[in-house]
């Protein structure tokens, strides 16, 4: 039995508004369905007035500004929460000191885990409320023993299942996504809005990393990691080039590496991996990304633990295919094989793993097997 915002009886929910549409109308939906509802923006920034006007985030003033607009319009109470301090050090904190290890981190799983769904959702749960509903494209299932799954949205294109897959069975108890339902494309949810008379019909989608406000990640981390020239090598260690900090680069990367010469058999070169020991960025072919294995640390299950070898398939991006896997639990780290190579894994990236369209849980990626080892 799939989970909707309409429950057996009326639920006190509050409503995480970003300022963007999905969250609006995921608000109304939950108000529409019966719920009583309250609307929260979270202000992320210790000083919200440094973002500019225009910023491709979700942590602007304006932002917070079309939240409380879009409350007004639904006809539900709404605040403003300050969680700048825990975002920084849960999320900005975490992400420069996993690109200053050599890491590529994901923020918005980051965010959902320690943000949304640890302070937000504990301080909810605090004052009373039993669940917090957010914009995520992604569908929760109740079986009949009434324990909850974490499944993929109806509409796969929009899926958003990915970065809610550090969700553990607690979170997902008081968890409410009702966009997920609904297999409806992103210019019908704006449609809906508009009928709504909510005015963020038509404004643009948040992308790019919301503390980012200009999307120039390698500016963002330089300012705050310090510039430090290294050098950039092939398999063999040949020196090829240098560049200004190992943090601007991530495995599988192609474009921006400034290498004069190129590869002896005139194909690209791709950034195998990354050193902070050395600050040396190690460079190769595309053959040699393919990943056969990789070993996970910090498993989060959506539910109970799976015991022994099994087989699923898993994501390893935000917006990546799925692909076949073996996986199992060995001494707390996750230790999965692919069914066919893959390329492109990072360190620090996450894994989720998926039966079918039901989320089993995910692990951050430590470590990596190639098919081919680089030098």
């Amino acid at each position: 039995m799939t989970d909707t915002p309409q429950r057996s009886r009326p639920l006190r929910v509050l409503a995480a508004m970003s300022g963007g549409v999905d969250s609006a109308v995921a608000a109304a939906r939950a108000a529409e369905a019966g719920h009583d509802v309250t609307g929260v923006h979270l202000a992320l920034s210790a000083n919200p007035q440094s973002f500019r006007t225009g910023a491709r985030g979700c942590c602007t003033i304006e932002d917070s500004r079309d939240a409380r607009r879009a409350a007004d319009v639904i006809g539900i109470p709404f605040y403003v929460w300050d969680l700048a301090d825990r975002f920084r050090e849960d999320v900005v904190e975490d992400f420069i000191a996993e690109y200053r290890a050599g890491r590529t981190p994901n923020p918005c799983l980051r965010c959902n885990e320690k943000i949304k769904f640890a302070a937000l959702l504990d301080k909810a749960l605090a004052l009373g409320f039993d669940a917090v509903c957010t914009g995520h494209y992604a569908r929760i299932v109740t079986r009949p023993d009434g324990t909850r799954e974490l499944h993929r949205a109806a509409d796969l294109a929009k899926d958003q299942s990915y970065v809610l897959g550090v969700l553990d069975d607690r979170q997902l108890a008081h968890a409410m996504f009702p966009l997920g339902d609904t297999p409806t494309t992103k210019e019908e949810i704006r449609a809906e809005a508009e009928r709504r008379g909510l005015a963020v019909a038509k404004k643009p989608d948040s992308h790019d990393i919301c503390f980012i406000a200009d999307g120039d990640t390698r500016g963002f981390l330089a300012k705050r990691l310090g510039r430090a020239e290294g050098d950039i090598v092939d398999e063999a260690g040949n020196r090829l080039g240098t560049h200004e900090g190992a943090y601007g680069f991530t495995i599988g990367q192609r474009k921006g590496l400034r290498i004069g010469t190129p590869a002896p058999d005139g194909k690209p070169r791709y950034v195998l991996d990354i050193s902070p020991v050395t600050n040396t960025v190690t460079v190769g072919p595309a053959s040699a990304l393919d990943v056969v294995a990789l070993t996970g640390i910090r498993p989060r299950w959506c539910g109970p633990a799976p015991t022994g070898p099994g087989t699923y398939t898993a994501q390893l991006r935000a917006h990546g295919d799925e692909t076949e896997v073996t996986a199992e639990l060995v001494d707390g780290e996750l230790r999965v094989t692919f069914a066919e190579p893959v390329r492109g894994v990072a360190p620090g990236q996450a894994v989720v793993l998926y039966d079918g369209t039901r989320v089993v849980g995910s692990a951050t990626i430590a470590s990596t097997t190639r098919a081919t080892a680089a030098v």
